[in-house]
């Protein structure tokens, strides 16, 4: 990890030089069990495939002291993800506590910014996008960042960037618009803002800067892209292209600066809070040089995170990606394909995050009998195994009703 511990150093020293001159101031039929290689014991390795900087050995009177001391996980992080309802319901975060204990796991994605553009706690902020979309789902951040620090499991941020029909609705010009005017909305229903216009950017950053603030480990930033198909309608809409309207380039290259850009920004000013950046991102887009529509570059925005989470779902997969045919029925086969693209592909990389792969902990029953299979220990503990088997040992679950296989 030298080139995160550069590039940590490098931005300290850009914190002092300023001082010189100023103040200091993150979707159930029958399961064919010869569709899953189930692996024996599973023991994961002992020397992990990347290692998070210590930070203990950083002055840290040159970052944010939220006063919540939770550590990085000595063996990595393995983690589930919640909700701002079960976030925020007590007993609901014990039921989840007590099967984290029993299940070896370590760490939580909370959404702090949700999927529909909820600020979903009081975080008392003067921005005023925050305080107009504030929702308090979870009214007692503190004692819930303090239940963690009693357990010591690793607190994620999950922050969905682009993806926000609220903001969209009340401010259209922030957003993707019809010739008459109306908000484009893709066919759930959902809207996005743009992230050509750097307001947007300021907004998701602000928000992770006071998730920061209160005691989060590492902000992790969702949907850090364009709508899909956008290269193939968006022509048709009205919207700003900010400082890229008159860049020399096409318009491919114009999104995929623009994400770029968005989490090389994001990381910079996330840096003084002593917080991890990390992103998810659809895994297609190790596969290809470039996900053109929603301009993400796998290697481009791996490039500017400290950790890079791919998702990986079976499920999400063509039918005969990799040449694995339904490749819900292959979890094992499916991750460990997966893992011979991206693990080269980041090892290439001027700098290398670490790499923690989003897992699939859910049944994915809206591909059709015979496409899909009943996901449980065996399913889940075949993905597993596949990611230590390249020496890969940090992972996130995912299952939208956080209700998680034991």
């Amino acid at each position: 990890m030298y080139t995160k511990w550069k590039q940590i150093t490098t931005g300290l020293l850009t914190v002092l030089v300023l001082s010189s001159s100023t103040s200091i101031f993150a979707s159930e039929s029958g399961t064919d069990e010869s569709a899953v290689k189930t692996p024996t014991t599973l023991t994961l390795r002992e020397n992990k495939f990347l290692e998070a900087p210590d930070m203990g050995d950083l002055p840290k009177k040159f970052y944010y002291d939220s006063g919540i001391e939770i550590a990085y996980p000595e063996d990595g992080v393995k983690g589930i993800y919640l909700t701002s309802y079960s976030a925020g319901n007590p007993n609901k975060v014990e039921e989840l506590l007590s099967y984290m204990d029993g299940n070896n796991l370590n760490s939580m994605v909370i959404d702090i910014k949700d999927d529909t553009g909820h600020v979903t706690a009081d975080f008392e902020s003067e921005n005023e996008h925050i305080q107009k979309n504030t929702v308090d789902y979870i009214d007692d951040m503190d004692g819930l960042l303090k239940r963690l620090e009693e357990k010591q499991i690793y607190p994620i941020a999950r922050i969905v960037a682009f993806k926000d029909s609220l903001l969209a609705e009340n401010q259209p010009e922030m957003s993707f618009r019809y010739p008459d005017g109306r908000v484009w909305k893709a066919g759930n229903g959902e809207a996005f803002i743009n992230p050509f216009l750097k307001e947007t950017w300021d907004y998701a950053v602000n928000v992770g800067i006071e998730a920061a603030k209160a005691g989060f480990k590492e902000i992790q930033f969702d949907y850090v892209r364009f709508p899909e198909g956008f290269e193939v309608w968006g022509s048709d809409l009205v919207y700003e292209m900010g400082d890229y309207a008159t860049q020399d380039t096409d318009d491919v290259t114009k999104r995929v600066d623009a994400i770029t850009d968005f989490v090389e920004y994001a990381h910079e000013k996330l840096l003084p809070y002593g917080v991890d950046v990390s992103v998810d991102i659809f895994g297609y887009a190790a596969t290809v040089p470039e996900a053109p529509g929603i301009g993400q570059n796998f290697s481009q925005i791996s490039n500017h995170v400290d950790v890079i989470s791919s998702m990986i779902y079976p499920s999400h997969w063509g039918a005969s990606y990799f040449g694995i045919d339904r490749p819900d029925l292959h979890p094992y086969e499916l991750v460990d394909e997966y893992m011979k693209v991206e693990l080269p592909l980041l090892d290439s990389l001027e700098r290398t995050p670490v790499t923690r792969p989003w897992l699939q902990d859910f049944t994915a029953s809206y591909l059709g009998a015979g496409y899909y299979q009943n996901y449980g220990s065996a399913q889940v503990k075949a993905q597993v195994q596949a990611l230590n088997d390249h020496g890969v040992t940090e992972f996130l679950l995912w299952n939208a009703a956080n209700e998680y296989t034991y």
